[in-house]
């Protein structure tokens, strides 16, 4: 059994992830985050299998997305990283 978890994330700047060779411009992305159930145990829990996120594509449409799998940790960051920035303005 599998649940997935769907967010917006804005950034307000610039920002760069690992394996992403670009720096990816501010906007609203869109992440999906997909967990496994452990089904071994009495009660419910839950390991992060994926995590995506979804970014316009390198190509010559502007309709074109990309969905990257990224480190959430490595996301999360990020987006602290730029909401400190925002705050110290």
């Amino acid at each position: 059994m599998t649940r997935t978890k769907r967010m917006k994330l804005r950034f307000l700047h610039p920002f760069s992830l690992k394996g992403i060779h670009r720096q990816l411009a501010p906007g609203n992305y869109e992440v999906v985050s997909d967990d496994e159930l452990i089904e071994e145990l009495s009660f419910p829990v839950y390991r992060r299998v994926a995590t995506l996120i979804f970014m316009p594509a390198q190509a010559h449409r502007k309709s074109s997305v990309e969905m990257i799998n990224v480190d959430p940790l490595e996301l999360q960051a990020a987006h602290q990283r730029d909401q400190a920035i925002a705050a110290a303005r």
